[in-house]
């Protein structure tokens, strides 16, 4: 099953895969040159294939851009086991993508979860990766992030309109992002959270994801990422840090940086974790980063 959607000045496919457990896995499909590798796009915990809107209009039609909604998120099939939902699972799931696409060599385009994943599929088989951005992610992932994060993911909220989704978002997170307007964060609910079949707005993913993020050590870095990581090298790498991040330390940057020669390293001033790859430095850092992807 797939549909043509018009988004923007960008028309992209609803397209599905299969999860090896069997579940039905939806990914957005932005056409782009066949000539080039596309643009893996993998999200947050908590995010879907939506986030990936402002990468598409900038990139797609001179890259495909795909962008997946992992399992229990956007329009995916919900897991039966809630424990599959951990990185492990998700990096099968995207080498089934990549599988059934027939891609042999991608850009990933990394946020937090996703980022740790690319570095995942990095250490799966580097050769495939033909660059790569990590988004607000490292090696190390700061205790006081996890613990922010902890603290909100999986609750079960529901709003009866847009602008009082937009406005719980300014609440909560408005130390994030703190030059933000209604605006912002009315276009962010939109691509955070649904319409249900009642009529009320909730966030687009499955409550049981916070299951296993909520263990010991769930949902985080293992006790060593850095091999992941520096299964990067020799290929391009952009390492984007929101200046205001509780999740990855501008000392954890500065290591990331002495331990990939090469890598470009951006900070996103006055934004948190993550940036939204909307802003201008970001964007023009992925530019550059394909500039030099053969």
């Amino acid at each position: 099953m797939a549909g043509n959607i018009t988004q923007g000045t960008n028309a992209y496919e609803d397209r599905y895969w299969t999860s090896p457990d069997g579940l039905k896995l939806h990914f957005r499909d932005y056409a782009g040159r066949a000539d080039r590798p596309p643009l893996l796009c993998l999200p947050g915990l908590t995010r879907n294939a939506r986030d990936f809107e402002p990468v598409a209009q900038r990139f797609a039609g001179e890259w495909r851009v795909i962008c997946p909604d992992m399992r229990g998120r956007g329009d995916s099939e919900y897991a039966r086991d809630s424990e599959s939902y951990n990185p492990l699972a998700y990096v099968a799931d995207i080498d089934a993508l990549l599988e059934a696409e027939g891609i042999g060599r991608f850009v990933a385009v990394g946020t937090s979860l996703g980022g740790l994943m690319t570095m995942l599929l990095a250490l799966g088989g580097a050769e495939r990766i033909a660059g790569a951005v990590l988004n607000d992610i490292g090696p190390v992932i700061e205790t006081e992030g996890l613990e922010r994060i902890r603290s909100y993911v999986g609750q079960l909220r529901s709003f009866p309109t847009w602008m009082h989704a937009a406005r719980a978002l300014e609440e909560s997170q408005g130390d994030i992002y703190p030059d933000y307007e209604i605006s912002d964060w009315l276009r962010m609910a939109k691509r955070l959270m649904d319409c249900t079949g009642s009529g009320r707005i909730t966030f687009d993913y499955d409550m049981k994801i916070a299951e296993p993020f909520r263990q010991p050590g769930g949902e985080s870095a293992s006790p060593n990422m850095w091999p992941a990581f520096e299964a990067l090298a020799g290929r391009p790498v952009v390492a984007i840090r929101g200046e205001l991040s509780d999740i990855l330390s501008d000392a954890t940057l500065k290591v990331m940086a002495a331990r990939l020669p090469g890598m470009v390293s951006v900070t996103v001033p006055r934004t948190g974790h993550a940036p939204t790859l909307d802003e201008p430095e970001a964007l023009d850092a992925i530019a550059r980063l394909l500039d030099s992807v053969a």
